[in-house]
């Protein structure tokens, strides 16, 4: 297993590592920026907790999340490692990789400045696979068997996501209808921090895996080597990611909180708690088995379901449509710039 001072070495005699290890980190800032503020958005739209209390606690989470779920399984790393094949041409691969890095930042850029809560991880999976179709002139790059895993994510983070989220609202709106609501809004208000907490957890372990994963990548390509001959993935490339992450929901995190945790749905804290607990479930469940799901799909399907529970009227359809159109287009304008910007760069250096 590559050792941290080897890393260094490493970058030292390679310039072109130090740029791809620099826009993989981008990705990885913007991830944090965008994606990681959903676990807390709407405990702070219910002001169970405040926007900076959250924001830490979403740091710590974060953290930890990444280092434990590694430590039992690396099943999404491996998914995303395997999934596309940049050639054996190490100069070539990582040049491509370098493309697909730069173009999911652009595509994270726009969609913060906008302040649409966008995938991350599909932009991840276009651009690598934009990528991989610019460098082999067709799909003789993609691992089908691999990336047939994000379409059954998709779909699986949906439904689960927003039939749990609707659910658990339900069960607990039938449960409590004669209880207090004073003393039920100050117990689910406790819960729902708790709940956004663990799914914070389930991001850096979700999320946090698949740009760890492309980290590993641009080092493994750099000494011309697959990621398994690497040896695993060290602790320190676990802190590396997790530590950028945290940096990117500290500096970006409050507008996507503000989209998801206010405009799309007014929560009461039961139906905070109630997305929690479904987007938790459905994390760990797709994590353990490997299916690079969305966490902004999942949060924002369990808070759509938690909202409709009560009232379909209560969801602001027109901020979901939003948010629909930007997952759809993802995938192919993405991908688009990835292919683009390495056909350029193959050209280039």
């Amino acid at each position: 297993m590559i050792s941290f001072s080897d890393f260094l070495g490493m970058l030292s005699g390679n310039p072109f590592l130090v740029v791809t290890i620099a826009l993989v980190l981008g990705t990885i800032f913007v991830n944090g920026a965008t994606d990681a503020a959903n676990a807390i958005a709407e405990a702070v739209g219910t002001r169970s907790i405040g926007v900076n209390a959250a924001i830490a606690m979403s740091v710590v989470c974060n953290f930890v999340g990444l280092v434990a779920m590694t430590a039992v399984s690396t099943a999404v790393a491996d998914t995303i490692s395997g999934m596309v094949d940049f050639g054996g041409d190490a100069h070539a691969a990582m040049i491509a990789l370098a493309a697909a890095t730069v173009g999911i930042v652009v595509w994270g850029l726009g969609a913060w400045v906008f302040g649409i809560p966008t995938s991350e991880s599909h932009a991840l999976i276009a651009g690598l696979t934009g990528a991989a179709l610019a460098v082999h002139g067709g799909l003789g790059g993609v691992n089908m068997a691999e990336w047939i895993k994000v379409v059954y994510g998709l779909v699986f983070s949906t439904v689960l996501g927003f039939g749990a989220g609707w659910l658990f609202a339900w069960i607990i709106q039938k449960v409590c209808q004669n209880v207090n609501r004073i003393r039920a809004d100050e117990t689910f208000g406790r819960l729902q921090v708790l709940g956004s907490a663990f799914v914070a957890l389930m991001h850096g372990a979700q999320d946090g895996q698949k740009f760890m994963s492309t980290a590993m990548l641009a080092i493994a390509l750099s000494a011309n080597m697959s990621v398994a001959e690497m040896g695993g993935f060290p602790l320190w490339i676990e802190i590396l990611c997790a530590a950028v992450m945290a940096i990117g929901t500290g500096v970006g995190g409050k507008r996507i909180i503000k989209k998801v945790g206010t405009e799309m749905v007014r929560l009461e804290k039961y139906q905070g708690f109630s997305a929690s607990i479904s987007a938790t479930i459905s994390l760990l469940i797709a994590t353990l088995t490997g299916l690079p799901v969305s966490t902004t799909h999942a949060k924002t399907a369990a808070i759509m379901g938690a909202g409709a529970a009560k009232n379909v009227r209560s969801v602001n359809w027109g901020v979901a449509k939003e948010m629909l159109y930007t997952w759809l287009f993802t995938f192919p304008g993405c991908g688009v710039i990835g292919y683009a910007l390495a056909r350029l760069f193959l050209v280039i250096f």
